[in-house]
C-alpha cells in the first residue's frame, strides 16, 4: 500500500516519501497519511498548501478516496481492491506473512535465575519480554542469539549451602525449585534472627571462592546442577530456549582480571580495602560508586558483568547485545555500561538496556527474599486450576489429561499476554482471576477467537477456495482487512521500539474486530460465504503469527 501511495505522488520528485507514509491513530481518518510538515521548506509552501495541491494533483485511480486535512493527506484505499490483495498475499506468504528482511546479529540477554533460588513470578515477565524480542528480531530477518546468565557463585550460594548443612542436612537432594527456593528463605530468616552468625556464611563463601575445600565444592557442584535441570520444564512451558547459557562462575576469573587492569588504567580505585569505580571522578556523579571487589577479596557482581559483556563483544561480534534486566537494577545497568566506555571497549554503544518492571498482586506487592515470594510452580498451579473449571463447565466429557493439557496452554497465555502488553516501563497488576478470563482484554480472549475462527472452517467442510468474488463489504470486514494489512508495520515498529505490547495490542484489536464481524455477518450459507471463509481463514492466520510473536502456542478448541 505504501509503494502504491509512493508511485502515485511521483510528480513530486521527492526522495523519502516511504518512510513518511504513517498509518494515523483513529482510522477513520484514512489508511495512510502522509504529514506534509517536512516538505514545506523544500517545496517553499505551507504544510496546507502542499497537502490540497497533492489531494488535487494525484490520481484517484486504486484509491476510494484521497483527502487533505490540516497538513496531512489522507488516503483511503478501494476497500474491495484493499481485500483482494492482503488476502492473497496472507493465502502466499502463510507463516511468513508480515516478516521483515533484515541482517543483524542480536543477542538477547534475558531470564537470569540464580541458582539455589527461586524462579519466581517476576522471572515469568523477564523470560516472556526477552522471548518475544527474540522473535520479533528473528521475524525481521536477524540472526538472534539468546543468552541467559545465571548467578551460581557468590553470598547467596553460601547462605543456601550454609543452611542446608546446619538446618537440612538429612534431607535427601531434589531437583525441584521450590525446594531449592524453601530452603534459601529459611536461610535470610535465620539471619535476620542472628545477624553475628554471617560470619559463619562468610567463611563458607571464602572457602567456595579459593575452591580449597573438596566436599564443599562437590555439594556445590551437585545442587548447582540440580537446580538448573529445574528449569528445564518451566522454559519448556513457556516457550523458550537458549543458545547461551552462561554462569557467574565462568567469568568470575576474568572479571578480577579486568579489575585489575582497569585499576591499573586509574578507572578504578582501592577504597579501605575494596576496590571500587567513583563515578564522580569520571564526570557522572549520577552513578554514583560501584564496588567490584570486596576488601577479602571476593569477586561482586560487577566485575563479572564486564567479564561477561566482553565475552558477548568479542565473541560473538553483534550488531546489538540487548540486556532484559529488572527495572530496580537500572542504575547498576548503566554503571556497568559506562565503565566499558571508560575502558574504551569496541562495541559498548551496542549495548541496549530494556527495564523489566515489577510484578504485583491486587493484595500487595511480592516479596522477592522473604516467604510471600510466589513461586512459578504455585502460581502456574492456581491458574491451570482456575482454567480447567471453565473448561469442565463448557465441555463435561472431556477427560481429565485433555482438560489439563489444555488448561496449561491457557494459562501460559494468560501469563504471557498479561506481561507483555503493559509497556517495559509499568508496573503489572496481576489478578490472576481476571486475566485467566475467555472474555476481555486477556490472553484466553485471543486463543478463543483463533478456536472459533478454527472452528468456522472446519464446519465449512469443504476446501477454502482461493478464488472468490466479493459482493459488497461491511464495516466489519474493513476493519479486519485494514488490521491484517497493517501487520507488517506493526511487526517493523514492534522491533524499532524493542515493544512487543505492539503486537499484544494488534492481537487484541484483530480479535476484537473478528468477533464484531462474528456476530454481524453470518458466513456459511451467506452470498458472500467464499470470500467471507476465505476472510476468516486469513484472520486466523495473521492472529497465529501475531501470537507466536508473543511466544503464546494456538489451540484448536477452547
Amino acid at each position: 500500500m505504501k509503494e502504491k501511495i509512493v508511485a502515485a505522488l511521483g510528480f513530486l520528485k521527492i526522495e523519502g516519501l516511504y518512510d513518511l507514509l504513517e498509518i494515523p491513530k483513529e482510522r477513520e481518518l484514512g489508511d495512510y497519511s502522509l504529514p506534509c510538515f517536512a516538505l514545506a521548506k523544500k517545496l517553499k509552501k505551507s504544510p496546507n498548501d502542499i497537502a490540497k495541491e497533492i489531494a488535487e494533483k494525484i490520481s484517484k485511480k486504486g484509491f476510494d478516496r484521497v483527502v487533505a486535512s490540516g497538513g496531512y493527506v489522507n488516503f483511503f484505499f478501494d476497500k474491495k481492491e484493499l481485500a483482494e490483495k492482503v488476502i492473497k498475499e496472507i493465502n502466499k506468504k502463510g507463516e511468513d506473512y508480515g516478516k521483515i528482511m533484515g541482517k543483524g546479529k542480536i543477542m538477547v540477554e534475558f531470564s537470569q535465575p540464580n541458582t539455589h533460588k527461586a524462579f519466581h513470578v517476576g522471572h515469568i515477565r523477564g523470560t516472556s519480554l526477552g522471548e518475544s524480542i527474540a522473535r520479533i528480531a528473528e521475524f525481521c530477518g536477524n540472526k538472534v542469539v539468546r543468552a541467559n546468565y545465571s548467578g551460581d557463585t557468590g553470598m547467596h550460594i553460601a547462605k543456601w549451602i550454609w543452611c542446608y548443612r546446619k538446618y537440612h542436612g538429612k534431607e535427601k537432594l531434589k531437583g525441584d525449585e521450590k525446594w531449592f527456593a524453601d530452603i534459601y528463605v529459611d536461610a535470610v530468616k535465620k539471619l535476620e534472627k542472628s545477624p553475628k552468625i554471617q560470619e559463619e556464611v562468610d567463611e563458607i563463601n571464602r572457602k567456595l571462592d579459593s575452591g580449597v575445600d573438596k566436599e564443599l565444592n562437590k555439594l556445590w557442584k551437585d545442587t548447582r546442577k540440580l537446580s538448573i535441570k529445574s528449569w528445564e520444564r518451566i522454559y519448556r512451558e513457556l516457550n523458550t530456549r537458549f543458545d547461551v547459557h552462561i554462569f557467574e562462575s565462568e567469568v568470575e576469573k576474568e572479571g578480577r582480571e579486568i579489575v585489575m587492569e582497569i585499576v591499573k588504567r586509574k578507572i578504578a580505585k582501592e577504597s579501605e580495602g575494596a576496590i571500587i569505580v567513583d563515578f564522580n571522578e569520571h564526570g557522572r556523579p549520577d552513578l554514583g560508586v560501584l564496588v567490584l571487589l570486596r576488601k577479602d577479596g571476593t569477586v561482586l557482581y560487577g566485575a563479572k558483568d564486564l567479564a561477561l559483556a566482553k565475552n558477548k563483544l568479542e565473541k560473538h561480534k553483534l550488531d546489538k547485545s540487548i540486556y532484559v534486566i529488572g527495572k530496580a537494577q537500572e542504575r547498576y545497568v548503566y554503571q556497568i555500561f559506562e565503565i566499558l566506555k571508560l575502558m574504551g571497549m569496541k562495541g559498548s554503544e551496542k549495548n541496549i538496556y530494556v527495564p523489566v518492571n515489577e510484578v504485583r498482586f491486587p493484595w500487595g506487592k511480592m516479596a522477592s527474599r522473604s516467604g510471600d515470594n510466589i513461586f512459578y510452580s504455585d502460581f502456574r498451579d492456581n491458574m491451570i486450576e482456575i482454567a480447567r473449571k471453565e473448561i469442565k463447565k463448557r465441555e463435561a466429557s472431556i477427560s481429565e489429561k485433555g482438560a489439563q493439557k489444555r488448561a496449561l496452554a491457557i494459562t501460559i497465555s494468560a501469563m504471557k499476554y498479561s506481561m507483555l502488553k503493559q509497556d517495559v516501563n509499568k508496573n503489572i497488576i496481576f489478578d490472576p482471576k481476571k486475566e485467566i478470563k475467555f472474555d476481555g482484554d486477556t490472553g484466553p480472549y485471543l486463543l478463543y477467537s483463533y478456536a472459533r475462527a478454527r472452528n468456522i472452517i472446519k464446519k465449512a467442510g469443504h476446501k477454502i477456495d482461493s478464488n472468490f468474488e466479493i459482493y459488497g463489504i461491511g464495516d466489519s470486514e474493513k476493519k479486519i482487512v485494514e488490521l491484517m494489512a497493517s501487520f507488517p508495520e506493526v511487526v517493523k515498529e514492534a522491533e524499532q521500539k524493542l515493544s512487543p505490547s505492539t503486537i499484544a495490542h494488534f492481537s487484541y484489536d484483530l480479535a476484537k474486530a473478528f468477533n464484531e464481524f462474528y456476530h454481524e455477518c453470518p458466513v456459511i450459507g451467506s452470498e458472500n460465504e467464499k470470500f467471507r471463509l476465505k476472510l476468516v481463514d486469513s484472520f486466523s492466520q495473521v492472529l497465529k503469527n501475531s501470537l507466536r510473536l508473543l511466544g503464546i502456542n494456538t489451540i484448536a478448541k477452547m
